[in-house]
């Protein structure tokens, strides 16, 4: 090694010591004897070694020119992000919790990257948790949830949703979902199971990347957004629950952040299944994880179709809850009889025009069997639900709870 370092030794020893000659005269030695060696870096590296002129034969320069390490060329600047959609560019996690009004280490706490939360007893964890039914409630506890809608106006609501998806979307409604499907000779409805956790935190991960931010930011968003459902929950859980699923990483049911994030996600499901519509002559339109087809419908087809589309996509439908109803039957959406048009079935609004009447004569207090801690709020949503498809049966049932005597709290 030394003796083949003994030209670029002689070229350095033959003339003045300065960092342009000495780059000069080694820029003439022939390739073979300075292979993979920049000039101008090893005249630098021989000025490091030898401020001053070099004394002793070329054969001893060579010996501390082998022993020198070879050059490393720095590290390549990371390329800058490539954004696919008008996002905020949060670039590092410190930008994002400046944006959250954070501190790098609440950040950190809030966003669980290093699982400590999982493993924390329950006075400390981010979530509550509840069971409906084979559904776990997953609530975030009150500075999470914040957090959680701060990223939805900052982030969440600029994210691409296809125009097949009315659920958590303002201007949309159950109503705006039932009616293009009102009079159609055919209403098919299919169940998505599990909506929300079939989302994972590596698929939220994967398409938090995609859009543009880098891994460890991409990291911190998903922490803040998805949680684990602790062993002790899981171990109360009722028939039904997919523990195998709740058990990783999910999105919960109960976070603000969880629909939009969710509508997001399903965006390429809702093209997909819009797509199979087009070709079989039907219109479709998703509220939440609920799918409807209408029209003439193929239903072998159809069927098969979505089943692929959804396992395709990560979602999966559920097997006990597709429904195929024809003209002649009640054919219901999100609760809406759409037969003519979207209507709260007259049931319903029977039942409602029931409890309000006695509400006025014997006091809303006898009528509150189900225990509802705010009655006059609950009332008035559910004339509220009326009023979204049929605005006269409303004015009836409102000028009812007008007569109501709330005891001075009305």
């Amino acid at each position: 090694m030394t003796a083949a370092l003994l030209p670029i030794a002689r070229a350095a020893l033959a003339g003045p010591w300065t960092r342009a000659a000495l780059a000069t005269r080694l820029a003439a030695v022939p390739l073979h004897a300075a292979p993979n060696r920049d000039p101008e870096d090893l005249a630098t590296r021989l000025l490091d070694l030898s401020p001053s002129p070099f004394f002793g034969p070329p054969e001893a320069l060579a010996r501390l020119l082998a022993e020198l390490p070879r050059h490393q060329p720095p590290p390549a600047t990371p390329p800058r992000p490539r954004w696919r959609a008008e996002v905020p560019r949060w670039e590092t996690p410190a930008e994002l919790a400046a944006a959250l009004r954070l501190t790098p280490g609440e950040l950190d706490w809030f966003a669980d990257v290093r699982t400590w939360n999982r493993r924390a007893a329950p006075p400390l964890r981010h979530y509550r948790h509840r069971w409906l039914g084979a559904r776990p409630v997953e609530a975030p506890k009150p500075r999470l949830a914040e957090l959680q809608r701060r990223l939805n106006r900052l982030l969440l609501n600029q994210l691409p949703v296809h125009e097949a998806a009315h659920g958590f979307r303002p201007g949309r409604s159950a109503a705006t979902f039932a009616a293009p499907h009102a009079g159609a000779a055919l209403v098919a409805r299919f169940d998505l199971a599990g909506f929300f956790t079939s989302i994972t935190a590596a698929r939220l991960r994967a398409y938090f990347c995609h859009l543009g931010y880098p891994g460890n930011v991409a990291a911190a968003l998903t922490g803040l957004l998805t949680t684990v459902t602790p062993a002790e929950v899981l171990r109360d859980a009722p028939p039904g629950a997919e523990r195998h699923r709740l058990a990783a990483p999910h999105l919960p049911q109960g976070a603000p952040s969880s629909p939009a994030i969710a509508n997001a996600l399903a965006a390429r499901l809702d093209r997909r299944l819009a797509g199979l519509a087009e070709r079989i002559g039907a219109a479709y339109t998703r509220y939440a994880d609920d799918l409807a087809f209408s029209g003439d419908l193929p239903l072998d087809r159809l069927r098969d179709g979505v089943r692929r589309i959804a396992t395709d996509e990560g979602f999966r439908l559920h097997p006990g809850k597709t429904r195929i109803a024809a003209a002649h039957q009640r054919q219901r959406l999100a609760g809406l009889v759409v037969n003519h048009r979207p209507a709260v079935p007259r049931a319903d609004y029977d039942q409602l025009r029931a409890v309000l009447h006695n509400c006025a004569r014997t006091g809303p207090a006898a009528q509150n069997h189900a225990g509802h801690p705010d009655f006059r709020a609950h009332l008035l949503g559910r004339i509220g639900w009326v009023a979204a498809t049929h605005p006269v049966r409303a004015a009836r049932l409102r000028a009812l709870f007008d007569d109501i005597d709330w005891g001075g709290n009305d």
